[in-house]
């Protein structure tokens, strides 16, 4: 997320997580005084299923980096209320990306496990109801990974397959 706002400061980024706790270090450094911050990094503590009003129809685009527990099993079960939230963030045209990884060995209820771009035909119809149009399901590269911290440490020393999901707000 601190990279995208570095990347562009005329662009707003919003990072938004359920657990505050997880965006105290990123949320410092963006506060940081002159030109080491990033004033156009905002962080919002909240879960998918109750964004702020603020955040309707806001976003160009939409990154969704290595998702856990209800976030993953709303979009990859999938469930109309997570992908409705989500899309409700988006202006028409706005682009989806999803960051992820699901084993046997993480074991989450009613997620299945996706080893191939097949173990997500499932999504297309719960998605175009939600206004997403997938575009294109393709095992993740180096540099999908890498933009997360997080998709870092998973990653390091792992066989894990990482998959990119990314759609269209109709």
């Amino acid at each position: 997320m601190l990279a995208a706002a570095a990347a562009d400061s005329k662009c707003l980024v919003v990072g938004v997580d359920a657990n505050a706790a997880g965006m105290v270090e990123a949320s410092r450094r963006a506060a940081r005084p002159g030109a080491r911050g990033l004033p156009n990094a905002v962080f919002v503590a909240a879960a998918v299923e109750r964004l702020p009003v603020e955040l309707t129809a806001v976003a160009d685009d939409v990154t969704v980096n290595f998702p856990w527990g209800s976030l993953l099993r709303g979009l990859l079960a999938p469930e109309p209320t997570v992908l409705g939230a989500v899309a409700g963030t988006m202006k028409p045209g706005a682009q989806l990306r999803v960051v992820f990884s699901v084993t046997d060995h993480d074991g989450i209820a009613g997620v299945p496990t996706v080893d191939d771009a097949a173990g997500v035909d499932h999504l297309a119809m719960p998605y175009a109801a939600a206004g997403l149009q997938i575009d294109a399901v393709r095992p993740a590269g180096e540099a999908d990974v890498e933009a997360s911290s997080w998709g870092k440490r998973l990653r390091a020393g792992s066989q894990r397959s990482t998959w990119l999901l990314r759609a269209q707000r109709t």
